[in-house]
């Protein structure tokens, strides 16, 4: 009996760490609204984001997205920054390669240009 309750056991916790959620984060700016989400979860190094951008409650089409991201100052380390622009997947979903040179907390800026309208800016921040 004990037998079969470990493996068991085993099976829940496997299938659990096959189906490892990524990562997900909706952030807003007035009536804009962006959903960040990658397959796996974010690591150092080269990451894909997938931004999905709803401007007045509406899909986002043919909009100009770049991200900038950011990690400050701090005492004894330079500042870092990278700069990438997203390339349109159609359907309001967006594109971009992130590379994340270190763990801790990053600041990221998504800057949006729709084809009408003001340029927008939406910010939020990932722990790595």
């Amino acid at each position: 009996m004990k037998t079969l309750i470990k493996l068991l056991m085993m099976a829940v916790l496997t299938g659990g760490l096959l189906h490892a959620a990524g990562f997900e984060k909706t952030a807003t700016f007035r009536t804009t609204k962006v959903v960040m989400s990658v397959e796996k979860p974010l690591a150092v190094g080269s990451n894909t984001l997938e931004l999905m951008l709803t401007l007045d409650a509406k899909v986002s089409e043919g909009a100009a997205v770049s991200l900038k991201v950011f990690m400050p100052a701090m005492p004894g380390m330079p500042a870092m920054e990278s700069v990438v622009d997203a390339t349109s997947l159609g359907g309001g979903k967006y594109k971009a390669d992130v590379n994340f040179s270190m763990g801790g907390t990053w600041q990221i800026h998504i800057l949006i240009t729709p084809k009408t309208g003001k340029r927008i800016r939406v910010k939020t921040s990932v722990n790595i």
